[in-house]
Order: structure tokens, then C-alpha cells, then sequence
């Protein structure tokens, strides 16, 4: 099956111009067995995520059907959101209403304790708080943690803009996702990304691009066998590409990440046996490439990592039993690291931890640039622009 989303009744079988008309053109396909559902030219704000549906295809016009997040509204609580509650109550309702996605958090969350959801029903009325305690809006699912008011609890219309979990067979390709990020609050990449899944076992991420989303860009949890194609994703606030949280097998080739605010690529916690292929890591805050928490046995090849902000790549501090072992990279370049680090903090490549198990083949590794052709390395013979912490296994250089 085959239904078509345009802004002009004439032009498809769905009109719209909100994430509305997206979701229901999603939702149908999924009911009659799964099919395609083609967007058409244009704008298309999100109020909430477009949430993906298994053996659903979405495809977009490339760079004329933009996906645009809604300005964010925010919120303290007045009244705490316990563990399983499924309202919240705010102090402000202003840009709160039914169909909104809306995410809740307190100093303490951090990571997948956040709840993302969406707002269902309510207030009773905008205007008037009830019982002189704020306002109340029934949400879509139960509070993931405790929300304390003593600890700031705080509410917000931020999301993903695509939002796939537990799901299969799904196919994302040419859309260009806009997140407004001057108009939004963060949303950390364990729940959130301009594309995000969670579960989303073997999906197919094409053509797309990912622009000033207030988070990261793409971001993928416990979902295996994912690729990632052709993508660029550029000026997102914090990660741009993050397979995380025990993702197995990714797969991201030709992929173009820059000018993010700290990593043009995240490997997160147990990332094993991924293949990267003839991405860009470019201009990207701090690191282009991070490699840390038993992310092993992951293959590199023809990999471009320059001009970051301190490393180009960088295995993080572990112990022997959680440290990245046995990655390899092939001909990959790594070079112009190290742009805004302080001087003798900037590395092409730096090992730390108890990391053993890397290979550099046929690789070219440039100067740092902040000192070229010196290195920072501990009379060790590593080639220049190369750092080892005091307890990584020096890694293996072959040509």
C-alpha cells in the first residue's frame, strides 16, 4: 500500500501540514499490513514526533520536505511527578495542550530516566489553575522515575522529531528534519535525537538529513542491525551520530557529521561489531570519533576525522574488563585535530583506559594543530600526533 501526503488536496491522499497528517498517514499503512507513505514538498511542523510503525516506509523529496520541531514551551511542576503517575501539573500552561509531545526531567535524571510522552487531555481551563496549584494535563504513559519539585522538575514540549521504538522493518529516507534549536530546550540522546529509536531493530536510515536539533542528531538505544546512509547532520546541539546502549551490528557508511557540539560520533555503551565506511567527522565541538564502554570489535574503514575541537579519535577511560578493545581502522585520516584544545591537551588520536586491541592500517595520522610536528606521546616511538594513557596497550600501526 501506497498513500501519499501533500499540503494541496489535489496533490495526495492525505493533506496536511503538521505532524498530524504524518501520523495518520503512518498509522493507516501500518493497520492495512505495512506499505509506504510518500511526503510531499513543504514545511511540516511538529507538534509531536512522528511515531514510526513497523514494516512502514517513509520517504520524503530530499531537501523540499522539511520536518520542522515546534517552538518549545517549558514549565517547572508545582506538584511532584511520581514513578508511574501518568499527569503532570505545571505552573505555567502556556504552548501546553492535548497532542503535544512533552518531556519531563529533574537535576537527577540524566539518561533514560527521562520520560518523553505526549499530553492527552486537559486542563480543565488555561487561565485558571485548579485549586490555586497550577494546571494538570493527563499523559500518555507513567513517569519513568521520581520528578521531585525540590529538585526542579520541569516539563517541556521538546521530542524527537521521528520517533521509532519497538519496532521492525522500518525504512526512513529522504527527509530533511529542521530542530529549531534556538526555540527549544535540550533533550539528552538516551531519549531523544532529530531521529531517534529505541528497539527499532533493523532500520534503515537513508538520504536524510538532521539539522540545529537541541540534542543530538541521530541517536539509536538498544536497536541492532540499524543503518545509517548518506546522512549529514550538522549544528545539533550535543551528539550527531549515536548508536548507544548495546546496539549490535550498526552499520553507518557515507555519512557527513559536523560542526555538532561535541562529537560527530558517539559509540556509546556496548557497541560491537559495527562497520563505519567513508564518513566525514568534521569541525565537531570536542571529538570526531569516541570509542569508550565495551564497545569492541568494530571495523573502520576510510573514515575522514578533521578539524575537531580537541581529539580525533578517542577511547575513553575504562577498565580492562569495559574498555574498547580490538577496533580497527583502515586507511582512515585523521588529521587538523585538536583546533580549540589547550596546549598539550590535543591529539590526532588519544588512547586512554586499559584499552587493548587497536590497529591503525594504511593509515595517514597528521600533526596536532597546535603543534605541528611535535608529538605529545611518553618517549614511546608512536607516530606523531598520537597520546596513550598510562594504561592502554599501545595500539598496532601497519602499511
Amino acid at each position: 500500500m501506497i498513500i501519499r501526503v501533500a499540503q494541496r488536496p489535489e496533490d495526495g491522499d492525505v493533506c496536511g501540514t503538521d505532524n498530524r497528517a504524518l501520523q495518520a498517514a503512518v498509522d493507516y499503512v501500518a493497520r492495512m499490513g505495512g506499505g509506504a507513505v510518500f511526503v510531499g514538498p513543504g514545511t511540516y511542523l511538529m507538534h509531536d514526533s512522528l511515531h514510526l510503525r513497523s514494516g512502514v516506509t517513509v520517504r520524503g523529496s530530499g531537501a523540499e520536505t522539511v520536518l520542522r520541531k515546534c517552538d518549545a514551551a517549558v514549565s517547572r511542576l508545582v506538584l511532584d511527578g511520581d514513578y508511574g503517575e501518568e499527569q503532570i501539573t505545571v505552573a505555567d500552561a502556556t504552548g501546553f495542550a492535548p497532542g503535544m509531545g512533552v518531556v519531563i526531567w529533574d537535576d537527577r535524571s540524566g539518561g533514560f530516566h527521562t520520560t518523553v510522552t505526549t499530553i492527552l487531555a486537559g486542563p480543565l481551563d488555561p487561565t485558571v489553575p485548579e485549586e490555586d496549584l497550577g494546571f494538570t494535563f493527563r499523559v500518555g504513559g507513567p513517569m519513568q522515575a521520581d520528578y521531585l519539585v525540590s529538585r526542579n522538575a520541569t516539563a517541556a514540549t521538546v521530542f524527537p522529531v521521528i520517533s521509532g521504538r519497538y519496532v521492525e522493518g522500518v525504512r526512513i529516507e529522504h527527509l530533511t528534519i529542521d530542530g529549531n534549536r534556538e526555540r527549544n530546550v535540550g533533550l539528552n540522546g538516551c531519549r531523544g535525537g532529530g531521529i531517534y529509536l529505541y528497539r527499532g531493530h533493523g532500520t534503515i536510515i537513508a538520504d536524510c538529513v538532521v539539522r540545529d536539533y537541541h540534542g543530538d542528531g541521530i541517536s539509536f538505544q538498544q536497536s541492532h542491525g540499524v543503518h545509517v546512509e548518506r546522512c549529514e547532520v550538522s549544528g545539533c546541539a550535543q551528539l550527531g551520530i549515536h548508536p548507544g546502549s548495546g546496539s549490535q551490528r550498526p552499520v553507518i557508511v557515507d555519512c557527513y557529521s559536523h560542526h555538532n557540539g561535541t562529537i560527530g560520533l558517539f559509540l556509546c555503551w556496548r557497541v560491537r561489531h559495527g562497520r563505519f565506511e567513508r564518513n566525514r567527522l568534521e569541525a565537531n565541538g570536542r571529538i570526531g570519533i569516541s570509542i569508550g564502554h565495551k564497545d569492541t570489535d568494530n571495523l573502520f574503514v576510510e573514515n575522514v576525522s578533521v578539524d575537531n575541537g580537541r581529539y580525533g579519535v578517542y577511547f575513553r577511560d575504562e577498565p580492562a574488563p569495559m574498555a574498547g578493545h580490538r577496533n580497527r581502522f583502515v586507511r582512515c585520516t585523521i588529521a587538523g585535530n585538536g583546533v580549540e584544545a589547550p596546549e598539550g591537551e590535543d591529539a590526532e588520536v588519544r588512547v586512554d583506559g586499559e584499552t587493548t586491541g587497536t590497529v591503525f592500517e594504511d593509515c595517514h595520522i597528521g600533526s596536532t594543530a597546535s603543534a605541528p610536528g611535535e608529538s605529545h606521546v611518553l618517549g614511546n616511538g608512536l607516530p606523531r600526533g598520537i597520546v596513550l594513557g598510562p594504561k592502554a596497550e599501545a595500539p598496532t600501526f601497519t602499511h
